[in-house]
């Protein structure tokens, strides 16, 4: 680009209409996908997702989370699983939020919501425990006195574990591929790369192979049975 283009550019920004945001009264909306603050989340009838396979921590090229994981308790389990997370802490005076933890855990326990602007007294508060970072018995994350939460940023917290086509592969495109949330349910699949109404044709396409399918397996039943 020669200076000539770069006049040209700024002459363009003279008559763009600029809109001010009066922070912080007042916040800027934010990606779905915004990589914030974690939390841990359960699953729908409440047991916890983290197995405490420390996946995570070992994935994190900041070293700034700790799990340490337990036996689950026989008469009272606390995850599904044979363990589960008996310590989990993030210091945040390292977390760069990569977000590499969501992507390397299995049982997507933890996800990110979009809180980033929260503030510490003293460097203990900056290691979240446990038990900030579990969600509540309504699935939402417990908001800290330190922390400036907005309606809307503790929603959507597993946006970007929520891959629309996982490893590039196109066929799962539009399928739900996660388990459910407490508070969510099972959320509906992200729009596709190619756009809504790809994604809509691809569904029919699919939703008429599966009908297709099972036309096919009645019929060889039908013949089986004569």
């Amino acid at each position: 680009m020669g200076y000539l283009d770069g006049f040209k550019v700024t002459f363009k920004k003279l008559f763009e209409e600029r809109t001010t945001t009066q922070y912080p009264k007042e916040k800027r909306p934010k990606a779905e996908r915004m990589h914030g603050r974690h939390v841990l989340n359960r699953y729908e009838d409440g047991m916890e997702k983290c197995i405490g396979c420390e996946l995570c921590a070992g994935v994190c090229p900041a070293r700034c989370i700790y799990v340490r994981g337990a036996d689950n308790p026989l008469d009272d389990p606390v995850s599904p699983g044979e363990r589960y997370g008996f310590v989990y802490e993030i210091n945040y005076l390292r977390c760069i939020h990569c977000d590499l933890c969501v992507e390397a855990c299995p049982t997507e326990a933890i996800t990110e919501t979009k809180l980033f602007e929260f503030s510490f007294t003293n460097r203990d508060d900056a290691i979240y425990t446990k038990a900030e970072l579990l969600v509540d018995d309504e699935g939402r994350p417990r908001h800290l006195p330190w922390e400036d939460w907005r309606p809307g940023e503790d929603e959507h917290t597993s946006a970007w574990m929520r891959a629309t086509s996982p490893a590039g592969d196109a066929d799962y495109v539009g399928r739900v591929g996660w388990s459910g949330e407490l508070g969510y349910g099972v959320r509906a699949p992200e729009r596709g790369q190619r756009g809504e109404a790809e994604d809509a044709a691809r569904a029919d396409e699919m939703a008429a192979a599966e009908a297709a399918a099972a036309g096919h397996r009645r019929a060889g039943d039908d013949h089986g049975a004569h």
